[in-house]
């Protein structure tokens, strides 16, 4: 039986649980792609060759150990009485991993304390959202499971966008100056000689979580009648689940496009700064604009996939990103000139195809998650975002991997894309097999 057999929760319940998807981005926006990343690669090592190899490795080892645990912790989410004490012990691991990463200064002790504190809170927070989208069947009704999901996603990229601007307006000044976009000398006095402005996204970050994590314990009915039985194991789960044929082949398949995604967003900030040697300021407003099309993509692809089903959505997002990829592949490093933000066409073109890649990510992901509340067992919901989680990180170590070996191999950016476009195209094609779902009931194959 569906898990989406109750009615809606309250409106405040599910805003609450909307606004995890707020408060957990700036993790993703600030840290692991638009600001600490590409300052890891340049300032921590010195060398953005190495840096982005060490970036890569470092990604693989986050998805090897996600992919072991989340099948097993969504199957002891099923039969836990009361969600709140593991969301709230994967948050404290996120909260203090990332403030950790205000001490990263340049040099190896720097680079390996960067190492251990984003290892430690990128399992803090992918651990809290496997939690926290157990919740989402229940708090969803069978005909809007896609608007919830697309708007919380939405949400999140609003997030990514407010807190990118608070970087860029109060943290890190312009290139070649000492003030900020909106005229202000850094807060804090932080200098980016020392990586400062990189450095406060980690504690940024912490407390923004902080703050914004807090309606879901107050609002969000998070006690739950346990499923009945043993805790399962990991073969428990994958043979209850595997009888789910529309479930599994969708798994399948995005194995290999959230691989694909992952890894152009933990490369694409990266990417940028050694192409066209942009600075925290440029990759700020890249984000920014980035953040922005997400959102708006995911937000309209809420409402897509209610009235279309998710799977044409994650088709036609797959689609977009291979033709950015393919866009980005034809630049050159052609820079701007001294003092001027995007002066040169390839910059230009780098920021259509970054929006390009923005408006695809969203519905994507926000697709996937629907597609998942619709196909969970009512008694093994956890289970499926477990698996969930699994097929997005189970092979996770192969895009960052690839990507980093391949680079390391030519000696050339350029030629990470290829593994990227070739990830998206086999998700795409399998994706093609897996379940057609109209609106919120299920015509299955």
């Amino acid at each position: 039986m569906p898990a989406l057999i109750s009615p809606p929760a309250n409106s405040r319940a599910r805003a609450a649980w909307a606004l995890f998807d707020w408060a957990a981005q700036p993790w993703f926006t600030l840290v692991t792609t638009f600001i600490f990343a590409p300052y890891f690669a340049a300032a921590l090592t010195g060398d953005p060759v190495r840096g982005q190899a060490l970036w890569g490795y470092l990604q693989a080892g986050v998805a090897i150990t996600v992919a072991f645990a989340a099948p097993w912790l969504g199957a002891r989410m099923d039969r836990a009485g009361h969600l709140g004490p593991p969301v709230a012990l994967a948050s404290l691991a996120y909260v203090l991993g990332v403030a950790m990463l205000w001490f990263a200064r340049p040099g190896e002790a720097g680079l390996i304390l960067a190492m251990v504190a984003i290892f430690v809170a990128a399992i803090g927070v992918e651990f809290a959202t496997i939690i926290t989208n157990v919740l989402l069947p229940r708090l969803a009704g069978g005909n809007d499971v896609g608007r919830l999901s697309g708007s919380a996603w939405a949400l999140g990229y609003a997030g990514g966008l407010i807190s990118l601007g608070l970087v860029l307006a109060l943290l890190a000044p312009v290139p070649g100056g000492e003030r900020t976009l909106a005229g202000l000398i850094p807060l804090f006095g932080l200098d980016p000689g020392d990586g400062g402005p990189a450095r406060a996204t980690g504690p940024l970050s912490a407390i923004w979580y902080i703050v914004f994590v807090l309606p879901l314990f107050v609002f969000v009915p998070l006690k739950q009648k346990p499923a009945q039985g043993r805790p399962a194991s990991v073969r428990d789960t994958i043979a209850i689940l595997w009888s789910n044929r529309p479930l599994t082949r969708f798994l399948i398949a995005r194995l290999f496009f959230q691989d694909a995604l992952v890894a152009i967003f933990a490369f694409g900030g990266i990417y940028a700064a050694g192409l066209f040697g942009w600075t925290t300021f440029e990759l700020g407003i890249f984000g920014i604009l980035l953040a922005f099309a997400a959102g708006l993509g995911a937000w309209a692809g809420g409402f897509a996939d209610d009235r279309l089903g998710p799977v044409p959505v994650i088709a036609g997002a797959i689609l977009l990103a291979i033709a950015a990829i393919g866009l980005i592949a034809t630049l050159g490093g052609e820079h701007a000139r001294a003092g001027a933000v995007f002066a040169s066409t390839a910059e230009r073109l780098y920021l259509v195809a970054g929006i390009m890649l923005g408006i695809a990510s969203g519905p994507m992901q926000a697709a996937s998650r629907s597609l998942v509340a619709r196909l969970a067992p009512v008694d093994h919901v956890g289970a499926a975002f477990g698996l969930l989680a699994f097929s997005g990180r189970a092979t996770a170590f192969l895009g960052p991997l690839l990507v980093a070996v391949v680079t390391e191999l030519a000696g050339s950016q350029r030629a990470g894309l290829v593994p990227i476009a070739a990830l998206f195209g086999i998700g795409l094609v399998l994706l093609l097999f897996t379940v057609r779902i109209n609106g919120g009931n299920g015509e299955r194959r």
